[in-house]
């Protein structure tokens, strides 16, 4: 059975809404970043302000989590971090879709991280130096660390990708259900659990993703 079209569309898009939605947020942001430099001040007031303190939570977070120098990742976190906050959100608003319900945008962004962090790491450490740890401390276990390590890594795009997947596409559909069953109280307390869980989902893929840096970065990992 296939998904009513309840959002607003583009012809010959009808059946692919992450791909309308991603480039709408990627247009509002433009606009956002445009705005905002146009009136840049000393003392951030309005939409600089707040711009700034996600910032300066994501610098201070990676600086944290990832190690000194974390904040040359700030471009790959804060844009999956912006993004993945209003994919989610941006499906509660009326005649919109939320391009984080399609397990493809979430593969894309998840398989990005994978690739970057393995790519910091063996350029960290080399390609030899890197691979080696994925054969455990121990030599003589190796045969067992080996494949145990590889899966896990390989699970993990996998992973991100599925968790978000399920939870939003999980809200929406829920509070599809309840609009028709119990209009109006119930949908508007769901929405307002949405939004939360929004930000937490936001939060787990950001943060999975800065501790995945980490340990590609670290010596021992």
């Amino acid at each position: 059975m296939s998904e009513p079209l309840l959002y607003i569309n583009i012809p010959g898009l009808e059946h692919h809404p992450h791909v309308t939605y991603t480039w709408v947020i990627m247009i509002l942001f433009t606009i956002l970043a445009l705005v905002v430099r146009a009136g840049l001040k000393v003392v951030p007031t309005g939409w600089q302000n707040a711009v700034e303190a996600v910032v300066v939570t994501l610098v201070d977070s990676m600086e944290t989590i990832i190690g000194h120098g974390g904040s040359k990742f700030l471009p790959l976190v804060g844009t999956l971090a912006l993004f993945i906050f209003t994919g989610n959100v941006i499906g509660l608003i009326p005649g919109c879709s939320s391009p984080t319900a399609n397990v493809n945008t979430n593969l894309a962004m998840a398989a990005t991280v994978f690739v970057v962090y393995n790519f910091v790491g063996i350029q960290k450490q080399g390609l030899i130096a890197y691979f080696k740890h994925f054969l455990g401390p121990v030599w003589w276990l190796s045969w067992l660390i080996f494949p145990i390590e590889l899966i896990s890594h390989i699970a993990r795009p996998i992973t991100l990708a599925m968790r978000l997947f399920g939870n939003v596409k999980g809200e929406d559909l829920v509070i599809f259900v309840l609009v028709f069953l119990v209009p109006l109280i119930l949908p508007m307390f769901m929405m307002a659990f949405a939004v939360f869980t929004s930000v937490l989902q936001t939060i787990v893929f950001v943060l999975l993703t800065m501790v995945y840096l980490q340990g590609a970065l670290a010596e021992e990992h």
